[in-house]
């Protein structure tokens, strides 16, 4: 059996089976009990601002004499 036909064997059975209880794991991990403070504290980081927001900047108009 060449390394191809092993590898292609390999992915549709027991690839597939690893990708799928990696898959499972991952979605018991996100709904586990008591990680609901964890994702609200990760999803609120774009809405901090512990200082204020930076001044608009106008160009100045050049000098004239």
């Amino acid at each position: 059996m060449d390394t191809y036909s092993a590898l292609r064997h390999f992915a549709d059975s027991w690839g597939l089976l690893l990708m799928f209880l990696f898959f499972l794991g991952m979605v018991i991990w996100i709904f586990r009990p008591g990680s609901k403070r964890t994702h609200d504290d990760a999803a609120s980081i774009p809405l901090r601002n512990d200082t204020a927001p930076a001044a608009a900047r106008v160009p100045e108009a050049p000098a004239q004499k």
